[in-house]
């Protein structure tokens, strides 16, 4: 029997780069969750433009910048596939029930993921809203015809995206502090395009 104290938010991204998106959504997981744990992943349905290193570095600049004591940075568990994520979890916190965050935009994905009913076994879903993928009914359906456990969270997340961001890089998007890096190491070619 796990308490609330117990519940672990886990929320990977592939941060390339992360966005203003994120942030709201690590700052809103923290006022739901007493522990979030994030990580830089590699999808294996994305190209990534910078190597998972540079990426968890800019996502560690994020958690420094948010400053909050609930949310901690864990590259360890860090898979492409999201079962072996949910594996070394389950070895790191094995008293503690985790709850795996994705955004409303990777409900229709989920059938189709490594060991999906596995995925959905081992761990509660939590789904964050995102302007522009609305949740259907039916996605949720099927979810929990494969065994999946929900929850929906009452939160508001901008509607920014990493690959808008890289195409067209905007401090509005961009937290300051992960901007300043970009800028400095003129990642995603960022000083020309923001000429």
């Amino acid at each position: 029997m796990t308490s609330k104290s117990n519940e672990i938010a886990l929320f990977g991204t592939s941060a390339d780069p992360p966005t203003v998106g994120h942030k709201a959504l690590l700052k809103g997981l923290s006022s739901l969750f007493p522990k979030v744990i994030t990580w830089a992943s590699d999808n294996p349905i994305k190209a990534h433009s910078l190597s998972l290193e540079i990426r968890f570095k800019l996502l560690k600049i994020l958690v420094k910048e948010i400053d909050n004591p609930h949310i901690e940075l864990n590259q360890n568990i860090s898979s492409p596939w999201t079962i072996e994520t949910l594996k070394k979890a389950n070895r790191l916190w094995p008293s503690s029930r985790l709850t795996f965050v994705i955004g409303s935009d990777l409900i229709k994905e989920i059938p189709h993921w490594e060991q999906a009913k596995d995925v959905l076994n081992k761990a509660q879903i939590a789904i964050a809203p995102r302007a522009g993928w609305p949740i259907h009914q039916e996605d949720l359906d099927e979810l929990k015809s494969l065994g999946g456990r929900l929850k929906l969270l009452s939160l508001e997340i901008p509607n920014t995206s990493s690959t808008t961001s890289r195409n067209n890089p905007n401090i509005k998007n961009i937290p300051h502090s992960i901007f300043t890096f970009l800028t400095n190491q003129n990642l995603y070619n960022i000083k020309n395009k923001t000429k």
